[in-house]
């Protein structure tokens, strides 16, 4: 599919009112986890004891955690023909994990708040993709996906500088600093509640239960190809923490710990609806690759630049992966799934590249426990060009632009 004239004219400003409300959803949700999450490594190791293994365990078992809920709530969402109501359901957990982090008194604690965290992550996401592909006509898709993404990652921005700002106004007090970040989850519930309508066609159907072999062959060969290219990409992209571990180990204070976030999503926001748009005038491939090469030298960086300098120019880069492959991949899902199975294929497609990415950060942290950290990084600079040379070899109609 080629964008018409009127997409190419518009680009992110001719996106759906309901898309800049998702928007805003996320933007307030993902304050309120990176208030915690950018904290959360330092608060596991130097408060609860816990191993680098460990917290890659922790974060990968949350992520597989995402991408199971993602699988039922999309195919859910196709069955009733209501993805608001999953998406309530979903961020409403969500918020009321957010009191569980400053109780916990070991990191098993931890792992249950950031499990229940995670489910309402995975019921939530998927229906809410379905819903911007719902209203978005096809010549938008990657701006569309660009925008909410951008401004999911201002939100991913705003709450590590918070929790800067609260960890030196409450004297250093991380339990402290996490019980504030209930407030804009409440606010993103809210939002959501209020400000986000339903897409007017949208209408039940039999979709077939998302781990059958007849979905598998309902989504098509187009999609299973996206699906396929991504989970190879995901085993390059472990869980951020590690940056925020890696910037510690290259001296930065405790306090300042949640600038890794800033940094990385900083660039994120500003680089994602710019390349969802150009993402809709040329070959979705291009920018894909553009992305790989830009993860790879982030990954060299880290692993061989030994200063703190190094470590945020490193984090800059993998903030530009971020930006320009995060909305694509969504985009290119939506290009390829069937209509009215869009929620059940981004289950399958968040299951797969979740499975990948809980791969991805335990061996993440097993590299980094047994070889050093910059074993880490040069296995994921490594996967990356392997994702590189596939996609060149192999051109998937992942980067046709079909409705």
């Amino acid at each position: 599919m080629t964008p018409g004239p009127k997409a190419k004219q518009s680009g992110w400003r001719a996106v759906p009112r309901t898309v800049w409300a998702l928007g805003l959803v996320s933007l307030l949700m993902d304050t309120s986890s990176e208030m915690i999450h950018g904290l959360l490594p330092v608060f596991l190791v130097a408060t609860l004891g816990a191993s680098a293994g460990l917290v890659g365990l922790i974060e990968g078992l949350s992520e597989a955690t995402v991408a199971v809920g993602k699988v039922f709530s999309g195919w859910l969402s196709d069955r009733l023909g209501r993805r608001k109501l999953l998406a309530v359901i979903g961020y409403g957990l969500a918020g009321l994990s957010k009191p569980l982090f400053p109780l916990a008194q070991a990191p098993i604690h931890v792992m249950a708040a950031r499990l229940c965290d995670r489910i309402g992550k995975g019921v939530r996401g998927a229906p809410r993709d379905a819903l911007v592909a719902d209203v978005t006509p096809p010549g938008l898709r990657g701006a569309a996906f660009g925008l909410r993404q951008a401004l999911d990652t201002v939100g991913a921005v705003l709450g590590p500088l918070i929790a800067i700002g609260l960890m030196e106004l409450l004297a250093g007090n991380i339990r402290a600093v996490f019980w504030w970040a209930a407030i804009p989850a409440a606010l993103s519930v809210a939002m959501l509640l209020f400000g986000v309508k339903e897409a007017p066609d949208t209408a039940p159907v039999k979709a077939p239960f998302p781990l059958s072999l007849r979905a598998a062959r309902s989504l098509g060969p187009g999609f299973w190809a996206v699906t396929a290219l991504a989970a190879v990409f995901t085993l390059a992209r472990f869980s951020e923490a590690f940056l925020i571990l890696r910037a510690r180990d290259r001296g930065l204070d405790l306090a300042l710990a949640p600038l890794i976030l800033v940094v990385m999503n900083l660039v994120y926001a500003l680089s994602a609806t710019p390349a969802g748009d150009l993402s809709d005038r040329v070959d979705r491939r291009w920018v894909l690759a553009a992305g790989l090469v830009v993860l790879i030298t982030a990954d060299l960086t880290l692993a061989l630049w030994p200063t703190l300098i190094g470590a945020l120019v490193g984090t800059a880069l993998w903030g530009l992966h971020m930006g320009l492959t995060q909305g694509l991949l969504s985009a290119m899902v939506a290009d390829r799934a069937p209509g009215d199975l869009r929620g059940t294929a981004f289950g399958l497609f968040n299951l797969v590249t979740g499975a990948a990415l809980f791969i991805a950060s335990g061996l993440a942290g097993l590299l980094w426990d047994r070889f050093g950290p910059a074993a880490t990084f040069e296995a994921g600079a490594g996967f990356a060009a392997l994702t590189l040379i596939w996609l060149a070899a192999a051109r998937p109609g992942a980067a046709s632009k079909e409705a």
